[in-house]
């Protein structure tokens, strides 16, 4: 007896959601400077039927866990992890802002990588384009 394939880790959320019947995911990036333009991104998703997952955490603001460097340090890069795998959940990927950075095209290189389409406020800053 033979069984079908087993689809690659990355390919395990995607059939999951298949077979569930969820919305779309749409992962909002950005440089954390533009918070408030998020939040309007995330209304107007919400608002079209998309599920949205973006940065929970502004590291741009003061705030206690930044205040020793090497915590800091330790924070965002558990942020970074944990933002690759908003990407990996999600099944495109909406870039927000004026402005690319270097984890932003970080991010963006990585969500083409997997195949996810990526779309931008403001298409001009594309890195690709």
């Amino acid at each position: 007896m033979s069984y079908p394939p087993q689809p690659a880790p990355e390919q395990k959320p995607a059939e999951a959601k298949k077979l569930s019947g969820l919305p779309p995911i749409v992962v909002i990036c950005g440089s954390t400077r533009f918070m408030t333009e998020m939040n309007e991104a995330d209304l107007r998703e919400t608002a079209a039927g998309r599920i949205v997952v973006k940065p929970g955490c502004d590291m741009k603001s003061p705030h206690a866990l930044r205040s020793d460097p090497v915590e800091a340090e330790a924070v965002k890069a558990r942020l970074d992890e944990l933002h690759r795998a908003k990407i990996r959940l999600a099944d495109e990927a909406l870039v927000v802002g004026d402005h690319i950075g270097d984890s932003t095209r970080a991010g963006i290189a990585y969500a083409r990588s997997l195949g996810k389409p990526v779309r931008f406020t403001h298409p001009e800053v594309d890195p690709d384009a």
